[in-house]
């Protein structure tokens, strides 16, 4: 992609999205001024993200490993597709230690450390996320959470 094609995405657009990810979303526009279709990625997957992480919540109240692995996977994939690069790492490590594994996915750990190292990595994961919420909101011209 050449200077010219680059979306002008802020300088600080890596900091929260894999820039050659997140270009490929926007090119998904086909110039489109509005985004509808990048817009409409973006603030479904808003939606999505706000009903896992309590999902996830309650299944780490309920110590349900099997259930935190699923939606670790689940919103792995949401997040990868819009290049949240932050988010997407977390969820593979909530992916993996719900499985029974360190957040490698290379050697079993106990059910008890599984739960501690999630109960660890689910405020940062919901901290990188509102931060590339917020990036992504300003991105698009969009409220914040609290306006809609």
């Amino acid at each position: 992609m050449s200077d010219e094609d680059n979306f002008d995405l802020p300088d600080d657009a890596s900091e929260y999205v894999d820039v050659e990810t997140f270009e490929q979303i926007l090119e998904m526009d086909d110039g489109d001024p509005e985004r509808e279709f990048s817009r409409g990625l973006v603030l479904g997957f808003f939606e999505q993200a706000d009903t896992t992480f309590e999902e996830m919540d309650e299944c780490l109240k309920t110590k349900d490993l099997t259930q935190l692995s699923s939606l670790g996977h689940f919103l792995k994939g949401s997040s990868a597709t819009l290049g949240l690069f932050k988010v997407r790492d977390i969820c593979e490590q909530i992916q993996h230690l719900g499985a029974g594994k360190d957040e490698k996915g290379a050697n079993d750990i106990p059910e008890a450390d599984a739960l501690r190292r999630i109960a660890k990595v689910l405020p940062k994961m919901k901290e990188d996320y509102a931060a590339a919420e917020a990036w992504l909101r300003t991105f698009f011209g969009e409220p914040d959470d609290a306006d809609t």
